[in-house]
């Protein structure tokens, strides 16, 4: 396994156990932090291109950690690059607390990058594991995707969420059945951890898989993020990955969702609007470098433990 530190943010620097444990790993680092700040929470094609230059390539499966779950988007990026050296289709295994599915006509957001790789034939479906968000409330009117669930090459079992209301008719799939203008949700917390694993285990029809991993699906007690946060353990997180792992070749994986205090850049228009949004859709939290760095490292360096022998 290679480890990759993309710094895209201040988020991992601070956390001197996990750099301590990436050097014994002798993990590439990548410092593109002013570019981070231009596509931050989202970005136009141009910063987006100029950024998938500056990724390294990699011939062996690799584990990235890339700071904020505020740059999801740049797994699009990877999985672009990725895409291009796999001779066989895999799966795309998504644990989040947003969907990341809406419609974003300029660019590339952090919640729509779903949308992007869905037109890489080389994915040959995704599973989104873990939300439990208000994105699942009325999602046609936020922007929702829901064509990608009907066609099924998206499935999505969120932990919790009460039935989904809707106008247009989406039939049924793996992870929901449609009652009327409701979706009712196949949820994990319905089923024992076994039974869902099991269900998730048999919805995977590829040798190979790829694994993103944005933290806000753990509880607040398991990892500080800039967003809202899910119901998910840490221990259950890395139980799901150890079992993929025993059943799967994984390809690739990331981990975003750590925290870092908002910094834009690219232009007035740009930032206004990052601060607006930001301002609406993230909670407010005034929160110590040191505090967040050691909830954060403690999850980072669970999970580092796991991919290590999953990916070995």
């Amino acid at each position: 396994m290679q480890l990759h530190m993309l710094h895209l943010d201040d988020a991992l620097l601070p956390q001197l156990r996990l750099m301590n444990a990436c050097k014994l790993f002798s993990a590439r680092e990548t410092d593109v932090r002013t570019s981070g700040r231009v596509i931050r929470l989202w970005g136009g094609e141009d910063a987006l291109r100029e950024l998938a230059q500056m990724l390294p390539d990699f011939e062996q499966p690799t584990l990235t950690f890339s700071g904020s779950g505020d740059f999801h988007h740049v797994t699009a990026l990877l999985l672009e690059r990725l895409s291009q050296r796999v001779a066989q289709p895999f799966t795309l295994i998504h644990f989040d607390n947003h969907p990341d599915w809406v419609h974003f006509k300029v660019g590339m957001h952090c919640g729509s990058w779903i949308n992007r790789v869905a037109s890489l034939p080389a994915i040959a479906k995704a599973i989104t594991i873990g939300v439990s968000s208000h994105d699942l409330d009325w999602p046609e009117f936020k922007r929702a995707n829901l064509r990608l669930l009907c066609e099924g090459w998206l499935e999505l079992f969120p932990y919790a969420h009460l039935p989904s209301r809707v106008w247009r008719q989406y039939g049924r799939g793996a992870g929901y059945t449609q009652r009327g203008h409701a979706i009712v949700w196949r949820t994990m917390t319905e089923m024992d951890e076994t039974d869902f694993l099991r269900l998730l285990l048999s919805r995977i029809n590829t040798d190979s898989i790829y694994i993103t991993i944005d933290k806000d699906v753990l509880a607040e007690q398991e990892a500080i993020t800039n967003w809202d946060q899910g119901w998910m353990k840490l221990e259950q997180l890395c139980g799901i990955v150890q079992a993929l792992g025993d059943r799967f070749r994984i390809i690739g994986a990331d981990v975003i969702g750590d925290y870092s205090r908002p910094a834009y850049g690219g232009g007035a228009w740009p930032v206004a609007m990052k601060r607006l949004e930001s301002f609406i859709d993230q909670p407010r939290r005034r929160l110590g470098v040191g505090e967040v760095a050691a909830c954060n490292e403690v999850s980072n360096l669970a999970l580092l433990k796991t991919f290590q022998e999953v990916m070995a």
